[in-house]
């Protein structure tokens, strides 16, 4: 696919897991714990999801509310925001959430080949942390040679700027690099930097329109053959 492949840039929330479900569990439960009557259910969700970053979907969604909350909207943002982290830690902590299937082995394979592994997501990095700790534990430290995640950049995806950030840090080339992604945001953002990318939908993605993606896994665990990495 890419003749002087370097580097794999990997998105995290959906991409190395099914992490989705427990974000939304844990965003319900921060609400509740606040003492707001907010549920987001699945459909709700997918819909917010289409907004890149945990703090400003909550933004997104007070703004649909009918009756404006009273108060400092930000500071209730962060608030809850905060309180979701640590629920959703707790969660990753309990080993609630794995890998996609052929994820590990995927990164094992471009470790023996000399590919470079970065993250470009916009998720926070206590949460990206929390995952790699839990599931790769001591590996966690060799695997990933550059990490950059949501509020160290000026915009979230779909625009460049994780993607430009990661490929500065690792210093290759946007043609010496590949994306997996499994949301439209993502495979946007990973296109406007000028990265090749591959989409593998998730749960919460399956419906996204993946048309700019330079090739589709179905599935994880096809990822390794569509690379030739058998």
């Amino acid at each position: 696919m890419i003749l002087d492949l370097r580097a794999l840039i990997f998105d995290v929330d959906g991409t190395l897991a099914e992490t989705e479900e427990y974000h939304r569990l844990s965003f319900n439960a921060a609400f509740a714990q606040a003492g707001l009557n907010w549920t987001w259910g699945p459909e709700l969700y997918r819909e917010l999801l289409a907004v890149a970053g945990g703090k400003e979907r909550i933004r997104c969604y007070m703004d649909r509310l009918e009756t404006p909350l009273s108060g400092d909207g930000d500071l209730l943002i962060r608030d809850l925001h905060a309180r979701k982290t640590a629920l959703y830690a707790a969660f990753v902590a309990a080993g609630a959430i794995p890998l996609r299937p052929g994820i590990a082995e995927l990164l094992a394979k471009a470790r023996a080949r000399g590919v470079a592994l970065a993250i470009a997501t916009t998720t926070s990095r206590p949460n990206v942390e929390a995952l790699l700790q839990t599931q790769l534990g001591s590996e966690r430290a060799h695997c990933f040679a550059v990490m950059i995640c949501g509020d160290e950049v000026a915009a979230k995806k779909p625009a460049p700027d994780v993607y430009l950030a990661a490929l500065q840090a690792l210093g290759v080339s946007a043609s010496q690099a590949l994306a997996i992604e499994d949301s439209a945001n993502g495979v946007q953002s990973a296109r406007r930097a000028g990265v090749a990318v591959i989409a593998t939908p998730s749960f919460y993605s399956a419906e996204d329109d993946f048309t700019c993606a330079t090739a589709i896994a179905p599935e994880t665990a096809t990822l390794s053959s569509l690379l030739g990495w058998n």
